[in-house]
């Protein structure tokens, strides 16, 4: 009270009438009798409500989820190119350009260049002198840009704010049809290939290796079984010229198809003239004389091993030396009417490696984990595989252990695989199409994975179905469907790879034997694992 008193004596004259209240106000809290205060009413403060819009405010404009509203659009320019789009709510935008390229049509080739230009992506162009040009353009719109190499597609894609969506489908067209391809990069390049390489060589994990040789084991000589990394004897004869050969025969615009996400329809289609129609690419129009190789891929079976020894993990690990065996057959292509229930097969399948056992949603349930990893306490992975192309397919599994159970991994393995025609259980089967319907709903979330989702449906059969006919579709698939496609799988001629200490690896007549033997090995009197 004293120093509240000083101040009124220091500034008495000059006190305003409130400031002289709220004097008074704090003389009375010092008092013992002094009464509070009323509490002031509700509606003193005359907030609006939450119920009616502010005054002066633009409507807020919300992201519609409903699927009707969300139709992807698809448009074929004058010179044969496509251009997909879907408009998503949000800052960014995806952008991307798809071609019918890739390891498969390098017959007349030497193999690996599609391995060199995707190294060789985002260089120098006719507009920007080298890659920090391009990357700095990017920088300006908060984008980042990536390509993709697989054996029947290449992929060039960007994320930008979607404002500078137009500098997006320029840098775009700039490092497709436009590129300098300089003798330098093509040096460093090979440089990067080299590095890459002895990486693979020195490291345990083995899965691109072996997917090279599964498909050299299943398409022998022809389009898929063709390389997709580099040969070491390749990476010094692949020069300039060879390159823009190829990329002047591939890189048309009737293979091409350029898919964007989070941007509207009419202004990709703009831009993409602009760029992509308009300017020329650096090979000049002229059509060249010299055809694409669309041989249909020919399914032939076969072994492909090497026996080597297998990198260990560095680093107190306790993992031991192993090795790797894959078996494959012969499945469907993505048009054929197995399509889905080959997908929900390799889903049930599942599996995954030893040392991360799974968790919920993680495919501990699925017939890898509960029949092998959980069962044989030296098999360190199984995993199946579906690969999907547009003539053919292969199912394959995957699995390790050390050296001295080799025999036993493949006894293993065709026993699960000739098991697939046995009887499925009503639970296995929900569960992995639940599953399946969850990964498609939950990966399709990520602009990327939309983005190429899009970008392959119409390269594909020029356009896209919805996510729901899909849904529906897996709904369908029933324990006869699984039951006939695991039969038709069965009929085929195995494919083998194998990779590490495998002298102990049963020849490809007697896997082939054991795959149409439910007991595997075990009626032959070879293995008694199983007993």
């Amino acid at each position: 009270m004293v120093g509240t008193l000083r101040c009124i004596h220091r500034f008495g004259k000059s006190l305003t009438n409130q400031t002289k209240l709220i004097s008074q106000r704090h003389l009375r809290c010092f008092s013992s009798q002094a009464k509070k205060p009323p509490p002031p009413p509700r509606n003193s403060f005359q907030q609006p409500p939450l119920s009616k819009p502010l005054p002066g405010l633009e409507n807020a404009v919300y992201a519609d989820s409903k699927e009707e509203n969300n139709i992807t659009q698809v448009t074929t320019l004058s010179n044969g190119l496509r251009v997909a789009s879907e408009n998503k709510f949000g800052q960014f935008c995806t952008i991307g350009v798809i071609i019918e390229s890739g390891s498969r049509y390098e017959v007349a080739y030497p193999s690996g260049i599609s391995h060199f230009l995707e190294k060789l992506a985002y260089n120098s162009t006719s507009e920007y002198s080298d890659k920090d040009k391009i990357l700095h353009a990017l920088e300006k719109h908060g984008g980042i840009c990536d390509c993709l190499a697989s054996r029947d597609t290449f992929i060039y894609a960007t994320s930008a704010d979607r404002r500078g969506y137009d500098a997006t489908v320029n840098i775009l067209a700039e490092a497709i049809l436009r590129p300098q391809i300089t003798a330098q990069e093509v040096e460093t390049a090979a440089q990067y290939i080299r590095f890459e390489l002895e990486t693979l060589m020195s490291r345990p994990e083995q899965e691109n290796i072996l997917t090279d040789m599964i498909h050299a084991a299943a398409y022998r000589d022809n389009t898929l079984g063709l390389p997709k990394i580099c040969p070491t004897e390749n990476i010094d004869k692949i020069d300039r010229d060879i390159l823009f050969n190829y990329l002047k025969i591939h890189y048309v615009p009737n293979r091409m198809v350029i898919a964007g996400v989070g941007i509207e329809h009419n202004k990709l289609v703009e831009s993409v003239e602009r760029y992509f129609v308009d300017k020329p690419p650096i090979w000049g129009t002229k059509e060249d004389t010299r055809k694409v190789d669309n041989s249909v891929a020919q399914y032939t079976g076969g072994l492909v091993k090497e026996d080597c020894k297998i990198p260990l993990h560095m680093g107190p690990s306790g993992l031991p030396e192993l090795a790797h065996v894959v078996i494959g057959l012969e499945a469907c292509s993505h048009q054929d009417a197995d399509f889905i229930p080959m997908c929900v097969l390799s889903v049930m399948m599942g599996g995954g490696g030893s040392f991360s056992a799974g968790g919920p949603g993680k495919g501990m349930y699925t017939r890898l984990y509960t029949n092998v990893l959980n069962r044989y306490h030296w098999m360190f992975n199984a995993t199946a595989y579906n690969q999907t192309y547009s003539d053919t397919g292969l199912f394959y599994i995957h699995a390790s252990a050390p050296p001295n159970h080799v025999r036993d991994i493949v006894d293993v393995i065709c026993k699960e695989m000739s098991a697939m025609a046995g009887e499925v259980s009503d639970a296995e089967l929900r569960r992995a199409k639940t599953q399946l319907q969850s990964m498609i709903l939950m990966n399709l979330e990520a602009r990327p994975v939309m983005f190429e989702d899009i970008a392959r449906q119409v390269l594909a059969v020029g356009q896209r179905k919805s996510p729901t006919s899909f849904i529906r579709a897996i709904e369908k698939v029933t324990k006869a469907d699984i039951e006939r496609i695991a039969i038709r799988l069965l009929k085929s001629q195995p494919s083998v790879a194998a990779r590490g200490d495998i002298k102990k690896l049963p020849t490809l007549s007697e896997i082939h034997s054991a795959l149409l033997d439910k007991d595997g090995f075990q009626s032959k009197g070879r293995l008694s694992i199983f007993t």
